[in-house]
């Protein structure tokens, strides 16, 4: 019989992991008038309920399709126009049907056709399909049987090569106790390849490469917990690490349909094996992750493998300051030096510092000064401009310079107002202008300074920190509690529902990790580890348990102001008109965030 319609054969998150054995199939079998259920209709309904290898239940019933019968179908049935004459309308066959079936998974023999005659029905007669997961015995048999074992795949074929106590008959009830006969021998047949349950199924029969299925092996014996996955190649060297909150479920998707990425396909045919690494916490797994990808430099993930590529917009520690930008922080704030970052890229790091310098326009030109030049000259052209005092002559104000990098220190140091109220002015007088798309570039380089400002000054929160503890209820009553030092997670343990969580504490406090104190402006682990644990840190639930600090960012960051640009960002994207005025200093507001 023909494939009318694709099967789609994806569990639903209940049935993850239900075994084969506790299952419940009903095999069905349909004798219709023709080949589609627009224009042909059921004559017969054969299906028997299977559980654990036994029938507990059967369904057969002749049905008058209101239509007649063609010649050559009753030829080859043996269903006639007199035979079905008294037999009942699919009105009253159908509904029955659907009761009996009711939560099982469906099989079938060639599955889209017989599924899709009962589709139709349903549909004809106004019944909502239930969404039976269907297994197709024709695609099992395709997958699981080689050319030298069968001629092809059809249901007499298979009945015969496994030797079934019922022959088809092309009869609904006998075609489907061969049926039942035929998935028996075939999921015999596929446990060799380590199915075991329904989701194995789905994944066995999924339209995957020949490479996914013959790797599928890989995620066998992984454990059902939170942790850490490392794809080796056959020379131990790791290919590509992931985390989970269920390890063996997570990798088991590299082996199905679902995983459609090039990269992934490519990984998994060179991967000869996975390693876990079991985690007490999502959190702690997503910490080694990173800590993983930051050492092992897997090949085939691309984020968080190149941490050394982050930027920083630097107050340089010299005679004459100025604003640069750079790729590490060094340990010269003691001589006077000011970091803001890190910035994800240096495009962001570059429009950060014009918003800056606009504000407080601090020398540009890079040549190292003296503090008593004695150049008579009148310096540069954005001196004869206005535009910088000009630190690089001997007619320079020196009060008035350290005035000015007195204030750009403040506001890489969290004061921000001075920034933004200058450009609050320039994009106004842009849009009176009817600059608005210049208006905007200068909103993005302020929304890259204040991004800037509260994550440079939501990482030193964390990085003066010596020692923080803090839990989390979990969905099963008990507590995920972590430890923290300078920003980098030193222990996580999770706490079962019922038991004393103070002496779990306790112990997870003295076995903690020891962190030596990072440098100014620096976190102790990797930035995206601090800002997980932050994340971490503001979800809903969490409680501190201890700290050696209070947590605390400073007055006027920019956090408020960081919500605000994200609404006008929304509003353009959405083509909404956009009121430049917004940016006000009552709207600005001062923020202290404070974790109690």
């Amino acid at each position: 019989m023909p494939n009318l319609i694709p099967l789609n054969t994806q569990l639903s998150i209940t049935d993850l992991g239900t075994r084969l054995r506790d299952a419940t199939f009903v095999v069905v079998d349909l004798e219709t008038t023709g080949g589609r259920p627009t224009d042909a209709g059921i004559t017969e309904f054969g299906a028997v309920k299977v559980q654990g290898g036994q029938v507990i239940g059967e369904f057969a019933t002749l049905v008058n399709p209101g239509m007649p019968i063609p010649a050559f179908i009753a030829a080859l049935t043996g269903i006639t126009n007199s035979l079905v004459a008294t037999a009942p309308r699919l009105a009253a066959v159908l509904p029955t049907f659907l009761e009996f079936a009711r939560g099982s998974v469906l099989v079938a023999h060639n599955a889209p056709y017989d599924i899709g005659f009962l589709k139709g029905a349903c549909a004809k007669l106004d019944h909502e399909w239930p969404g039976n997961h269907v297994v197709d015995t024709a695609r099992l048999a395709r997958i699981t049987l080689q050319r030298d074992e069968v001629a092809n795949c059809k249901l007499s074929t298979l009945a015969a090569y496994f030797r079934t106590e019922i022959s088809p008959t092309h009869r609904a009830f006998d075609d489907a106790r061969a049926t039942a006969d035929v998935l028996h021998r075939l999921l015999e047949r596929v446990g060799d390849h380590g199915v075991e349950t329904l989701e194995d199924l789905a994944a066995f029969t999924a339209r995957v490469s020949p490479v996914q299925r013959t790797k599928r092996h890989l995620a066998a014996g992984l454990p059902d917990a939170p942790g850490v996955y490392i794809f080796r190649d056959p020379q131990g060297a790791a290919l590509y690490v992931g985390t989970s909150k269920n390890i063996r479920k997570r990798v088991r998707t590299y082996f199905t349909a679902s995983e459609t990425r090039r990269r992934m396909t490519q990984m998994i045919t060179i991967a000869a094996s996975v390693d876990p690494i079991v985690c007490a916490t999502v959190l702690e797994a997503r910490i080694r992750e990173l800590r993983l990808i930051a050492t092992k430099q897997p090949r085939y993930n691309q984020q968080s493998k190149r941490p050394e590529r982050q930027t920083w917009l630097k107050l340089t520690a010299e005679a004459a300051p100025r604003l640069a930008i750079v790729r590490e922080v060094r340990g010269d704030v003691s001589d006077g030096a000011c970091y803001l970052g890190p910035f994800r890229s240096n495009a962001a790091a570059q429009e950060a510092s014009e918003a800056l310098q606009f504000a407080l326009p601090l020398r540009t030109c890079t040549t190292k000064l003296a503090r008593n030049p004695r150049s008579t000259t009148a310096g540069c052209a954005l001196a004869e401009l206005g535009k910088c005092l000009a630190p690089c002559t001997a007619t320079v104000d020196h009060e008035a310079y350290d005035s000015l990098v007195a204030r750009v220190r403040s506001a890489m140091s969290g004061a921000i107002d001075p920034v933004t109220d200058a450009l609050q002015v320039r994009m106004r007088d842009l849009a009176d202008q009817s600059r608005f798309e210049d208006a905007a570039r200068w909103r993005d380089r302020l929304a890259h300074f204040v991004q800037a400002s509260v994550r440079t000054h939501r990482l030193m929160m964390l990085a003066q920190i010596e020692q923080l503890v803090a839990g989390k209820p979990t969905p099963a009553g008990g507590w995920e509690v972590h430890c923290i030092s300078y920003g980098a997670l030193t222990g996580a343990i999770t706490i079962p529902n019922g038991v004393d969580p103070l002496p779990a504490i306790n112990a997870l406090i003295s076995t903690a990790d020891q962190i030596s104190q990072p440098a100014p402006s620096q976190v102790a682990g990797l930035t995206e580890e601090a800002e997980a644990i932050l994340q971490w840190l503001e979800s809903d639930g969490v409680r501190l348990v201890r700290t050696s600090e209070p947590l605390a960012l400073p007055i006027g960051c920019g956090g408020a102001l960081l919500t605000q640009l994200g609404q006008v960002r929304n509003e353009i994207r959405a083509q909404e008109p956009v009121d430049y005025q917004w940016l006000t200093a009552s709207a600005r507001g001062k923020m202290v965030t404070r974790i109690a």
